[in-house]
C-alpha cells in the first residue's frame, strides 16, 4: 500500500517537520512493515518535452536505439547552438509529437542517479527520456511515460514544453510504501494508514467516513435510505458455510454525467502516487474513493440494465465476459451481480462485466457499494486467477459500516466534476448480523506477554483501536465489542496482540528459555537416520529433497506389475497439481525425476540421495473423526485419528549416472555401475553395525539381471539396488545405465535397537584358507556364504568371494565359487589343524544347505 505524505497530512495531524522516514518508523512500531520510501530525492531540471524527431539506429549488438530531438522549452542547453535537445533513448513506445518527461543534465533521479551529458552509441545524449520506474512512479521500465496516456488527452493538451514535471506529477511528495498483512485489511486505504499513524504517534485522526463528527468539514454526510431508490434484489441460494455472499448492497444514481470530463489534477496525482493509472472520471472517482476509505465501488451504465440489480450464485454452464475481454466459465460458488433480466453483470467483489461498463456514451451512472463475503470473493479470485484491487480488499475484510459514506463521496465527486445530478432515491439493502461483544480478561496481556500491562493501559489501548469497552462479569474482566473495520478481532488472544503492538513489540525483551534439564538427546531412530544420511554423503552423493507427489502414469513408466502393492497409492483430496494427485510409495518415484532434471541442466555426472517418507495405502480407507477445538480430544478420538492415517515408513534412496571418477593422469574415467549401487547399501549397513546378505533379485524398476536384494541375516528384506531397466530409463528420460537403490530405514532402526558393544581387537596373526565349492547354477552365492558363516565359528573374521568359474571342470549347469576365509582368535595363534577343522565344518555346512561340493 502506497501512502503519500501530503494525503496523510489531511487525515492525521502529522507534525510539519515529520519526514517519510519518520512516518514509516511510526507505522513500523504498530506492526506495519516498511517496504520502501519513494519520491523526495528527485531534483530537476525535470521537464515536459515534445518529441520532434525519432531516428532509429540499429546497433552491432542487435539492439536498436532512437536518436531523438526534443523540445524542452527554455530549459534546453543546446538552444544557444540553435537546435533542440538531442537525446538517445532505447524505448520504442512513443512517436513524434508525443509529450514525454525529460530529465536534463544536472538533474538527479531517485536513488542518487545523477544525469549528465555523455557520449553513447556514437552520439552525445543531453539528458534522458524517463520511464515510470526511473521516476519512482512504479515498476514499469519497459517503456517511457507518454503524458497523453498518463494524464489523458485533454490534460496533456494544456501542457507546454519546458513545464516543470516535478510539480506536475507530484514527484516532490514523499510516498511511504508499507506491507499490509492479511489480518490488517483496513490498512489497504489511506483511512486505515492514517488511523494507524495516529495510534502510533498519539496525534489526532480525522475519519473521512465518520458522519458522527459534524464539526469535521472533511467528513462525508451520507444520504438516508429511501423507498424510491433503484430496485435491488439480494438473494443467495447456496451460501458458503451459512454465510450469505452479500449482506449489504447500496445503490445510488447520478444522471447527466459527462464521462468525457477530465478528472481533477489533484485526483490524478494521488492515483498516480498510489500506483494507479488515471483512466476516466467515473473510474478515477471509484478508485479514489476505494484508496481513501477502503470500500471498492463499481460504476454501471444504467441504460444497459433491465430495471433492477442484485446478487445470486452462478448456474452450471454460465459464462461472463469480464472487463479484460476474457470469456470466463462461471462456477456455482461464484457470486454474481445480475440485472432485472437475470443477466450476469459482474463477478461480485472481483471484476465487472463488459456488457454494463461505463463507456463514452454513458450519461447515467449507477454506483454500487456493497459488502461481500471474504471467503466467496477469495475463492472466485483464485478460481479465475483475478487478483484485483477490489478482491484484495474484500477477501481481507472491508468495513461494512463505511458503505454509505463511500457511495455518497463517489456521488458528490461525480456531481462536482462530471456535472451530474444525484437522484434523491437511496437504496440500502442491509442484512448485516450485529456483532456481539465478548468477555476479555484484563490480566491476559500480562500473562501472555510477560510484561506488566496495567488495567488502565489495556482499556485505553482497546478504546484507541476503536473497541467499545464496558463492564464485565467481574472486576478483572470487561465486555469488548471490536470496531466494524476489524473483523479479525474475535478472541482474547487477538486483543492481547493489539495491546502488545500498540505499546511496541520492541518493548518485549528477548529472553531465551532455560531448560530444567540438559535434555534427552537424540532418539535411537534419529541417530540412525543421521548416520544413514552422513554415510551416503561420505560416498560422494549429494542430498536433495523432492515433493512427494506423483502422477497416475508413473507406475506404468516404472514397470510395476499390475499386482505390485506399490501401485496402491493414497490420493490427495486437494492436490497442488492435478497432474500429481498421488503420494509416492517409493522415494525413487520422485528422486529419479530430480536426477533427470539435474542431467537435463548439464550435470551429466550426478549422484543424489534422499531420506524421506513414503505412504502405503490402507487395505480399507478409514474416515477420521473431526474433533472440536474447545478441548483436547480424548484417547479414543486420538486413537481413531491415528488409525485413519496410512503407514508412512521412512526410506533412503539414491541414484547416479555418468562418471563417478573423472578421467585424469591416474587413468580413464569410471562410470557408475550396479556394483556401486550395492556397495553404497552395504556401506550404510556397516555404518550402523549390520551385515547385509546380498542375493540376486527380479524387481521393478531394476534390470532383472543386475538387481540385488539386500536383507538381514534372518531374511528381513532391507531394500534393493542395482542398474535400472533400460525401458524404465527410456521412459523417464534418464541416461543409459543409470543405477539406483532404496533402503527401508525403519527396518535398519528396528534391527539396531540394542547398542553395539565394542570388542577388543585381537593382536594375534590371521590365518587364511581358500575353498572352491561347486554348486548348481541356480544357487545364489549369498546362500553359500551364509552357510559357511553359520558353521565357521566365532573365530571367523571375513568371508570373501573372489572368483566364479563356469566351464568344463565345473560341469554343465554348475558353477564354482571360490571363497577366502579369514580366521583369528582373540587369545592365541590358531594352529593349522584348528583352521582346517573350522574350514571343514564350514564346507560341510555349505554342502548340507546348498548341495555344494568341494573341488
Amino acid at each position: 500500500m502506497y501512502a503519500p505524505v501530503s494525503w496523510l497530512r489531511e487525515l492525521a495531524d502529522v507534525p510539519p517537520a515529520a519526514t517519510g522516514a519518520d512516518i514509516a518508523a511510526s507505522l513500523v512500531r504498530v506492526g506495519l512493515e516498511e517496504e520502501g520510501l519513494h519520491g523526495g530525492d528527485l531534483r530537476g531540471p525535470l521537464v515536459v518535452g515534445r518529441v520532434l524527431t525519432v531516428q532509429p539506429e540499429p546497433q552491432k549488438n542487435g539492439k536498436t536505439i532512437n536518436w531523438c530531438t526534443v523540445d524542452v522549452g527554455a530549459n534546453g542547453q543546446q538552444l544557444t547552438e540553435g537546435k533542440p535537445q538531442e537525446i538517445v533513448c532505447g524505448a520504442h513506445n512513443f512517436a513524434v509529437g508525443d509529450l514525454v518527461v525529460c530529465v536534463l543534465p544536472g538533474g538527479v533521479l531517485p536513488g542518487g542517479f545523477e544525469i549528465s551529458a555523455r557520449k553513447t552509441y556514437g552520439h552525445v545524449s543531453n539528458g534522458m527520456i524517463c520511464s515510470a520506474k526511473e521516476l519512482g512512479l512504479g515498476d514499469d521500465h519497459s517503456g517511457i511515460i507518454v503524458l497523453s496516456e498518463l494524464l489523458g488527452p485533454e490534460a496533456a493538451a494544456r501542457l507546454e514544453p519546458g513545464q516543470d514535471a516535478i510539480e506536475l506529477l507530484g514527484l516532490a511528495d514523499e510516498v511511504v510504501e508499507v506491507n499490509v498483512t492479511p489480518d490488517r485489511g483496513y490498512c489497504f486505504s489511506m483511512r486505515g494508514i492514517a488511523r494507524e499513524y495516529a495510534l502510533s504517534s498519539g496525534v489526532a485522526f480525522h475519519d473521512p467516513a465518520d458522519p458522527a463528527d459534524p464539526a469535521d468539514p472533511a467528513a462525508v454526510k451520507p444520504a438516508e435510505p429511501t423507498t424510491t431508490g433503484y430496485a435491488v434484489h439480494v438473494t443467495d441460494d447456496a451460501p458458503l458455510d451459512g454465510r450469505p455472499g452479500c449482506d449489504r448492497y447500496l445503490a445510488r444514481i447520478v444522471r447527466g454525467v459527462d464521462v468525457s470530463a477530465t478528472s481533477p489534477a489533484w485526483m490524478q496525482k494521488r492515483l498516480t502516487q498510489v500506483g494507479m493509472r488515471p483512466i476516466s472520471l467515473p473510474v478515477d472517482v471509484t478508485n479514489y474513493v476505494m484508496m481513501l476509505v477502503g470500500q471498492p465501488l463499481h460504476a454501471f451504465d444504467l441504460d444497459t440494465l433491465s430495471g433492477s440489480v442484485g446478487t445470486r450464485r452462478a448456474r452450471p454452464g454460465e459464462k461472463l465476459t469480464t472487463l479484460d475481454d476474457v470469456v470466463r466459465a462461471l462456477d456455482p460458488e461464484d457470486l454474481l451481480i445480475v440485472d432485472g433480466a437475470d443477466t450476469p453483470l459482474a463477478i461480485a467483489g472481483v471484476m465487472g462485466g463488459a456488457s454494463s461498463e461505463v463507456s463514452d456514451t454513458t450519461e447515467t451512472v449507477l454506483i454500487e457499494a456493497a459488502h461481500f463475503d471474504p471467503v466467496t470473493v477469495a475463492r472466485s479470485a483464485r478460481r479465475h486467477r483475478l487478483a484485483t484491487e477490489a478482491s484484495k480488499r474484500f477477501e481481507r475484510g472491508v468495513d461494512p459500516a463505511v458503505t454509505a459514506a463511500a457511495a455518497q463521496l463517489a456521488v458528490d465527486l461525480l456531481v462536482e466534476y462530471g456535472g451530474g445530478t444525484a437522484d434523491e432515491g437511496v437504496t440500502d439493502v442491509d442484512h448485516r448480523v450485529p456483532r456481539e461483544p465478548f468477555e476479555f480478561d484484563l490480566a491476559m496481556p500480562t500473562s501472555y506477554i510477560g510484561l506488566d500491562y496495567p488495567r488502565d493501559e489495556v482499556v485505553g489501548t482497546l478504546e484507541a483501536i476503536g473497541c467499545q469497552v464496558t463492564a464485565g462479569g467481574s472486576d478483572r474482566t470487561v465486555q469488548v465489542l471490536p470496531p466494524t473495520w476489524r473483523p479479525d478481532l474475535t478472541t482474547g488472544p487477538e486483543l492481547v496482540e493489539e495491546v502488545a503492538r500498540v505499546r511496541g513489540y520492541d518493548q518485549i525483551p528477548s529472553v531465551l528459555p532455560q531448560p530444567k534439564s540438559a535434555g534427552r538427546g537424540l532418539t535411537h531412530g534419529q541417530r540412525i537416520r543421521r548416520v544413514v544420511a552422513t554415510t551416503l554423503a561420505h560416498q560422494g552423493l549429494v542430498e536433495v529433497l523432492s515433493y512427494p507427489f506423483v502422477g497416475r502414469d508413473l507406475f506404468d513408466r516404472l514397470g510395476y506389475a499390475a499386482e505390485d502393492p506399490r501401485r496402491a497409492a493414497v490420493a490427495l483430496a486437494n492436490p497442488l497439481s492435478d497432474e500429481a494427485p498421488l503420494l509416492r510409495t517409493s522415494v525413487l518415484d520422485t528422486l529419479l525425476d530430480t536426477l533427470r532434471r539435474n542431467v537435463a541442466r548439464g550435470a551429466r555426472d550426478a549422484a543424489v540421495y534422499e531420506v524421506g517418507l513414503v505412504t502405503r495405502a490402507l487395505p480399507q480407507p478409514v474416515r477420521a473423526p473431526v474433533p472440536g477445538i474447545e478441548s483436547r480430544p480424548d484417547d479414543a478420538t486420538l486413537a481413531a485419528l491415528l488409525a485413519a492415517v496410512p503407514p508412512q515408513p521412512r526410506h533412503a534412496a539414491y541414484a547416479a549416472s555418468g562418471d563417478l571418477e573423472p578421467a585424469g593422469p591416474w587413468g580413464p574415467a569410471r562410470k557408475a555401475d550396479a556394483a556401486d549401487a550395492v556397495g553404497w547399501a552395504l556401506a550404510v549397513a556397516r555404518s550402523v553395525g549390520l551385515d547385509l546378505v546380498v542375493s540376486a533379485a527380479d524387481r521393478a524398476p531394476w534390470h532383472p539381471g543386475r538387481c540385488a536384494q539386500l536383507a538381514l541375516a534372518d531374511g528381513t528384506v532391507v531394500g534393493h539396488a542395482g542398474e535400472l531397466h533400460p525401458k524404465v530409463v527410456a521412459a523417464l528420460d534418464l541416461p543409459p545405465r543409470t543405477v539406483a537403490g532404496e533402503l527401508d530405514v525403519d527396518v535398519l532402526v528396528a534391527a539396531t535397537g540394542e547398542p553395539v558393544q565394542a570388542s577388543a581387537l585381537s593382536t594375534y596373526p590371521v590365518a587364511h584358507t581358500d575353498v572352491a565349492l561347486v554348486v548348481d547354477e541356480r544357487v545364489a552365492a549369498a546362500a553359500v556364504e551364509s552357510a559357511l558363516r553359520a558353521a565357521a565359528g566365532e573365530s571367523l573374521e571375513t568371508v570373501v568371494l573372489f572368483d566364479v568359474y563356469r566351464g568344463e571342470q565345473a560341469g554343465a549347469g554348475k558353477k564354482s565359487l571360490a571363497y577366502r576365509l579369514t580366521f583369528r582368535a582373540p587369545d592365541r595363534t590358531l594352529t593349522t589343524d584348528e583352521v582346517s577343522a573350522l574350514r571343514d565344518a564350514a564346507v560341510a555346512s555349505a554342502g548340507s544347505a546348498t548341495g555344494a561340493v568341494q573341488r
